[in-house]
């Protein structure tokens, strides 16, 4: 069994957060966890309307 990108053909990285500790990260991310889908979706719209990918800029 694959992991979630595998499963879920996630092929593109059009949202993250920088943060400055890992508890906040670890904060921020079981916070999304708990947002609709529409709010994500809304979030990345805000921030990224045109969906870029931003894989190539972080590695």
């Amino acid at each position: 069994m694959g992991g979630f990108t595998k499963r879920y053909k996630v092929h593109q990285l059009v949202w993250y957060e920088i943060h400055a500790t890992m508890e906040s990260a670890i904060r921020r991310e079981k916070q999304l966890k708990n947002w609709k889908r529409n709010w994500k979706l809304d979030l990345i719209e805000k921030n990224n309307p045109t969906w870029k990918d931003f894989y190539n800029e972080i590695v």
